[in-house]
């Protein structure tokens, strides 16, 4: 036996959790990140610095769940890092981040401090009371963005507990946030625990095969279509399927559409690479998508962006097969599931079809729709619009710079449609926009998440001055960790974004604007902001003035941010697709009106897929 306090205890076992997948072992969780208060302070802080586990100050409780989150991701949900708060507003402000994490089924241990078990000091400061019940507290807002969460009152719960968090995070179908409210008076608690608990453990992550019987459905759906189309999703990355999939893509030349999760599954330039699908997708996959009479679906969770709101797959009688290693998922649209790990799965079904190929007919009409959006794309990075740029023409620097191994993250605003649409991606791992939850102020933080996974690359923050202003101070953190970020603010006085969403709805732009008063620009120096927080600061005026300064900070050693303005009323090449965003029915503004009667004649596509 081994007497240690409920936090020492936690953090010991933590130290020797293991992830195990095709044979390579990875430490599960990799360090702490956190922010102490009375809550955490004298429990797991000290515990912390007792163990030498690896720690990392954060500035913010949110930023440091997205950085875990942005660090797991790159990761392939093998490794993640906990987060501890305090209690009060040190765990509510977990809450966001936690949805992030769940939202995306991406891993990430949080350890928030809570009120007093004994209740020996009710109400305890930042205590929220409940005169319903003495057992509440603010860690209770994270149930429903927790994947599992419990709370600790006595140390004999704490064994079982920490292993089901174990199970929860290794489990590719069940991940996301995972809570452990810890009473800070149990924390400081001692108690004799097996010294069984803190031997190493090793947690495997399966590769699920498909059930024989589903397979053959699966197959015989497919080897019937004339013109099926893949949707390559997250899973495909997660699973490092992408070696699979361009197998089963050159085997069988099926065309294979991208999500946001999934984008860069196959590099841009491939023969059957049809580029982003859905409301912010290219015309070509969306073409090819409106037409296809089976979809096979892997590792997506088919989310409204990728259906255009259920209108893109237009074809009567359209069938879909479902590659996934979630149930959830691989039931939907009524499709045929095929539950099973992306890699697995990709092997089985291209030993069950054979020899089988697409049409030639299918695969010219493929080229030259994906000829037609390059040419697209070309013209859209360009497009040499003044007085400023485009925001276009600045993801294209940015592609153009940026080395094939790079990675570009962001996560909301107008960026993460345009990127969906226009970047150009060479690497599985080279592309990292969070898209599940749109968060804005996840673009920083999930960056230096991505820096810490992948240190041999650099990473490439975009990011809208909207966002940037909702959480830029994880800049300090990547400062003080020495991880270096390029960090491009763009900056278009507002939300670009809703900007436009809103005019499209008939309101005008209303409440989108960095505006004072009066109407005139806010007197805001973001750039003079990031160099404050300790960042070198590049400012670009013009296109050739942004390309100089973004190789510049390629080539420092330092986190990096180049500022430029752009023009927010230039928008990227259309998707033409839908995205159900209703509009009012009964308006005085002709404005509204209009948007109303272009929503009535659009959701008219609108499929149920029973």
């Amino acid at each position: 036996m081994t007497r240690l306090t409920v936090a020492q205890a936690t953090v010991r076992f933590l130290a020797h959790q293991w992830s195990e997948r095709d044979g390579e072992r990875h430490r599960l969780i990799s360090g702490c990140f956190g922010i102490f208060g009375h809550g955490n302070v004298a429990g797991i802080g000290q515990a912390l610095l007792e163990e030498g586990f690896p720690y990392h100050m954060a500035r913010n409780e949110q930023a440091m769940v997205h950085t875990a989150v942005g660090y797991a991701r790159t990761q392939d949900r093998l490794r993640t890092y906990a987060c501890t708060t305090s209690i009060g507003p040190g765990a509510t402000n977990l809450v966001t981040g936690a949805a992030l994490a769940t939202v995306n089924r991406l891993p990430v241990l949080l350890l928030p401090g809570d009120i007093f078990a004994t209740r020996s000091a009710n109400p305890v400061l930042q205590e929220l009371e409940d005169a319903r019940s003495y057992d509440v507290s603010v860690n209770d807002c994270l149930k429903p963005v927790s994947k599992y969460w419990d709370r600790i009152n006595r140390p004999e719960q704490l064994p079982s507990a920490l292993l089901a968090a174990m199970r929860v995070l290794t489990d590719p179908a069940e991940t996301g946030a995972v809570t452990l409210a810890l009473p800070q008076d149990v924390q400081a608690e001692a108690y004799d625990w097996p010294d069984e608990l803190f031997e190493d453990r090793i947690w495997h992550v399966g590769r699920p095969v498909p059930e024989p019987a589903a397979l053959a459905r699966a197959a015989a759906l497919l080897t019937a279509a004339e013109r099926p189309l893949v949707v390559a999703g997250g899973g495909v990355i997660y699973s490092g399927a992408s070696g699979e999939l361009r197998a089963f893509a050159e085997q069988t030349g099926v065309p294979v559409a991208e999500t946001q999760a999934g984008k860069g599954s196959l590099a841009w330039d491939h023969p059957c690479a049809v580029g982003a699908i859905g409301a912010t997708g290219s015309t070509a996959a969306n073409a090819l998508a409106r037409e296809a009479d089976v979809v096979l679906g892997i590792g997506t969770r088919y989310s409204d962006f990728t259906t255009a709101s259920r209108s893109l797959f237009a074809r009567p009688g359209v069938r879909f097969v479902n590659l996934n290693v979630a149930t959830f998922d691989a039931a939907k649209l009524a499709g045929e599931s095929l539950v099973a790990d992306a890699r697995a799965g990709l092997a089985a079904l291209r030993g069950a079809i054979g020899d089988w190929t697409v049409p030639e007919p299918y695969r010219e009409e493929t080229r030259i729709l994906v000829a037609r959006w390059n040419k697209t794309v070309d013209q859209a990075y360009a497009l040499g619009h003044t007085p400023l740029p485009a925001q276009s023409e600045i993801l294209g620097v940015v592609n153009e710079v940026s080395g094939p191994r790079d990675v570009v993250v962001c996560a909301a605003g107008a960026m993460p449609g345009d990127l969906h649409k226009l970047w150009r991606a060479r690497d599985p791992k080279g592309y990292h926009v969070e898209y599940g939850y749109s968060c804005m102020g996840y673009e920083i933080a999930g960056g230096l998440g991505v820096k810490l996974a992948a240190p041999d690359r650099d990473v490439f923050v975009l990011v809208g001055d909207g966002s940037y202003l909702m959480m830029a101070q994880e800049l300090v953190t990547a400062v003080a960790e020495g991880a270096k970020l390029i960090v491009v603010l763009v900056n278009n006085h507002g939300y670009a974004s809703i900007g436009g969403l809103s005019e499209t709805v008939g309101a005008q732009r209303f409440g989108t604007a960095y505006r004072d008063r009066e109407g005139d620009l806010l007197p805001v120096d973001l750039a003079a902001n990031a160099a404050s927080l300790g960042a070198d600061v590049e400012r670009a005026g013009t296109i050739a003035e942004f390309r100089a300064a973004l190789q510049r900070a390629k080539e420092s050693a330092r986190t990096t941010v180049v500022h430029v303005e752009t023009d927010p009323l230039v928008s990227a090449p259309g998707s033409e697709a839908w995205w159900d965003v209703p509009v009012a029915e009964v308006s005085a503004l002709e404005t509204t009106q209009e948007a109303r009667a272009r929503y009535e004649k659009e959701r008219q596509a609108r499929r149920s897929h029973l």
